[in-house]
């Protein structure tokens, strides 16, 4: 079995070259080397442990129940399940959709993404950042940060229920163009077509991504790659002029400039050189408070994009009629080509000067008429029109409201913040308030770090501390300052607790302050060789489970994998609890009797 590294290396190696085609990919599904790898990529996730409809989890993994998997591929008798379906609550009340697959179908269909990741990453365009390696918000937030400078318009993208309408039969012939493997492609329509189970019902699907499938995000990104090229394409036919004019009132000041500097040459008066000095300094001053740039320049246009999984922002340098023009040929192409709908509701044509909404920010462009000195001593412009990226308060007025933390009360006319106690919290131990309480702080902070005002995220926190601090005196039956001056450790609020091994240790109130940040969190879009690492090769999961040695009563046999949803689940009573609250795993590979001993809760 060759080595999943260098299998999906070697299809990396031809993702840039869109004329190539990928034969044999279903081969690649009887490498059961593939299948350690997706298990051990996925197994940490707590959602392993819901069930899906056949009513397993991924509980008792092991390499026969991947053999298994592996030959009903090769016969080609599997057939994925149906998903489960659930709702989980939307930020506007409502509910969304969520499908929770079988394990055995999750194990199969990180397999196919690994594949097609490894296919198609190296041909997708910089502009899309969604469901990537080593991209994120943060990262298309700070592209078009950097790129949108100057903008007049934006158009605020919004594609009518992307993941459930999404073609069938436009994704098989998109993925056909690069794939020449009919059963390779039979299996995806396989997932495509599974459905979903309601109530006991099972409904068919005849469009859309499975629902909370694994493959859904990079499917979705392979189909709207054809509208990421059709972009580049349309720039290219959009864009005019090599640069702007220079404003009319701009360049009146330069000869006046000039004679200034040539009478200072000839002057020999110390106080008439003082003077000119003066004059010169005063006009390229006055000269800075204008924009170089005829923004009105009918002559020159431009167009940027950037897309995160189905929210895209175009921004237009150019008029009012060309974002009308750039919205319709869009709406026609979306309709078109891959049989999508574009709201005209919500894909919103706004003046730069006014916020734009994408990704949770609010984005406009900010004219400044600051001057900074250069090296030379010549004052310049430092910021002209800049995209500004902005938390607002109304975002973080709901993300309070939504944890049950703020009270809204008008008084003479103004909307005033009250934190109120968390009623649902004081049955928590106090470590847990405090560790929630700095997750959640943390968390915001992380997501708007980027943000120009990122400082204003200081108002949030303080209602979440007093939160907290009332959350405290409603949980002992005392008041804020008592609480406040019982846990304050050097000005901190502080909770001293005992770890698992009896030791004191403490959890202090987060004061890490709210610096902006002016680099993506955790992520990188320099341009580097697309190649596939698998990080730390082989690790203890899988060695575990061939060693074939029972990790609780030493039997040499075919073992299963025991796996707990989390660690603080345990109680850390019987054995083979402490071992793994000791080893800090949330695996236990034993064999069968062993297993069914734990469910039976007959395993001291």
């Amino acid at each position: 079995m060759r080595n999943p590294e260098k299998v999906l290396n070697s299809l990396a190696k031809h993702s840039g070259n869109l004329d190539y085609k990928f034969e044999k990919l279903y081969k690649v599904l009887f490498n059961e080397e593939m299948y350690y790898t997706a298990y051990q990529k996925i197994y940490s996730k707590t959602g392993n442990m819901t069930a899906g409809v056949d009513g397993n989890t991924i509980d008792g993994m092991s390499i026969s129940r991947i053999e298994r998997l592996i030959e009903t591929l090769r016969n080609e008798t599997y057939q994925p399940n149906p998903s489960r379906r659930t709702y989980i609550p939307k930020k506007n009340g409502k509910k969304r959709p969520l499908g929770i697959p079988s394990f055995d179908d999750k194990l199969v269909q990180e397999v196919i993404r690994m594949i097609l990741e490894s296919i198609y990453e190296g041909s997708f365009e910089h502009t899309s950042h969604g469901f990537r390696p080593q991209r994120s918000c943060h990262t298309a937030l700070l592209q078009m940060q950097q790129s949108f400078n100057a903008t007049r318009w934006f158009i605020e993208g919004d594609i009518k229920g992307f993941f459930d309408n999404i073609n069938h039969q436009v994704l098989i012939n998109i993925l056909k163009e690069r794939i020449a493997d009919d059963r390779f492609i039979r299996l995806i329509r396989k997932f495509l077509n599974a459905g979903y189970v309601e109530d006991w019902v099972l409904h068919r699907t005849y469009s859309g991504t499975p629902q909370g499938g694994i493959i859904s995000p990079i499917l979705a990104n392979i189909y709207l790659d054809k509208f990421d090229k059709y972009i580049r394409e349309y720039i290219q036919r959009f864009d005019k002029g090599k640069k702007a004019k220079v404003h009319r009132q701009y360049k009146q000041y330069e000869p006046r400039i000039c004679r200034l500097v040539e009478q200072l040459k000839n002057a020999e008066d110390g106080s008439v050189k003082k003077q000119l000095i003066k004059d010169i300094n005063g006009l390229k001053l006055e000269r800075c408070q204008l924009s170089s740039i005829n923004r009105m320049d009918e002559d020159y246009r431009r167009l940027k994009y950037v897309r995160y999984a189905d929210d895209f922002l175009i921004g237009v340098i150019g008029s009012k009629e060309d974002c009308k023009k750039v919205k319709d040929d869009i709406r026609a192409f979306l309709d078109e080509k891959l049989k999508l709908e574009l709201s005209d509701e919500k894909t919103l044509i706004t003046n730069a000067k006014k916020p734009a909404k994408f990704l949770g920010y609010d984005v406009f462009v900010r004219k400044s008429n600051k001057t900074k000195k250069d090296k030379r001593g010549r004052k310049l412009r430092t910021i002209g029109e800049k995209i500004v990226l902005s938390v607002t308060t109304e975002v973080m007025r709901k993300k309070l409201t939504a944890y049950k933390a703020l009270k809204t009360i008008t008084l003479e006319g103004k909307e005033v913040w009250k934190p109120i106690p968390r009623g649902y919290m004081k049955d928590l131990d106090d470590l847990e308030i405090i560790k929630q309480v700095n997750a959640e702080i943390r968390g915001f902070y992380n997501y708007y770090s980027i943000a120009n005002n990122s400082s204003y995220v200081n108002s949030f926190a303080y209602i979440l501390e007093y939160s907290m601090y009332k959350t405290f005196a409603t949980k002992y039956q005392t008041s804020i300052h008592k609480e406040k001056r019982k846990r304050d450790v050097n000005g901190v609020f502080t909770i001293w607790y005992e770890n698992k091994d009896g030791k004191t240790r403490f959890c202090r109130f987060y004061n890490g302050g709210f610096k902006r940040q002016k680099t993506a969190l955790n992520a990188y879009v320099d341009n580097i060789p697309k190649t596939v690492t698998i990080t730390g090769g082989r690790n203890s999961l899988i060695t575990r489970l061939q060693a074939k040695i029972c990790e609780e009563c030493g039997a040499t046999e075919n073992l299963e994998m025991h796996h707990v949803r989390k660690l603080k689940d345990l109680k850390g009573k019987l054995d083979w609890e402490k071992r793994m609250i000791a080893r800090n795993r949330k695996t236990l590979a034993v064999c069968s009797k062993c297993h069914d001993k734990i469910h039976a809760g007959k395993l001291d």
